[in-house]
């Protein structure tokens, strides 16, 4: 019997992430710099955790028939660099040299379209539910590995168009786990 190799992980790729890649991407503008990472927060159907409907939605195989709420958002294009599930499991969907699409019409510091300059970081979570552990734990991980100079709610870049990662994010938190790595 013959052994097949694993296929190599493209550039861009974390070690320890599970890979998933994901369609919806294209190439950041030449010489721009990525310094912002922006956190959103997702759950399909909204509220339920577990799955693999995020997964499904942001490689475009999201059922339209599996659950009402799907048959509005099954056909966007839409991604992020990473998830980050409830029991802290890290899932990569687009290598770090990529541009997700996560953030949509968006500005950060007068800069427009933030897709263009920054790491888009999902959540598996609910704007009025409290995150876990595990997941501020994988979170300082990650941030202290990718090392961006800035950080930003999706409301804060969509301001009156999103309202993620929601009121129940602990900002102080994340920045104080920040200051142990």
């Amino acid at each position: 019997m013959r052994k097949t190799r694993p296929r190599p992980r493209p550039r861009g790729i974390l070690p320890g992430a599970r890979y998933v890649a994901s369609p919806n991407c294209d190439a950041r503008p030449a010489g721009t710099a990525v310094t912002l990472l922006v956190l959103h927060s997702i759950s399909l159907p909204p509220g339920k955790y577990g799955g693999d409907a995020i997964e499904r939605l942001f490689t475009n195989r999201l059922d339209p028939q599996a659950h009402p709420y799907f048959q509005g958002i099954s056909s966007l294009r839409v991604s992020a660099h990473f998830l980050v599930r409830r029991d802290g499991r890290l899932i990569q969907f687009v290598p770090l040299g990529k541009r997700a699409w996560h953030a949509g019409v968006s500005r950060w510091r007068a800069r427009e379209r933030c897709n263009d300059f920054s790491v888009g970081v999902e959540l598996e979570g609910a704007e009025d539910d409290r995150f876990t552990t595990a997941q501020y734990a994988t979170l300082a991980s990650l941030l202290g590995k990718l090392r961006l100079r800035d950080i930003a709610a999706h409301s804060d870049v969509a301001v009156g168009r999103k309202t993620d990662p929601g009121t129940r994010f602990d900002w102080q938190r994340l920045l104080a786990s920040l200051s142990r790595i």
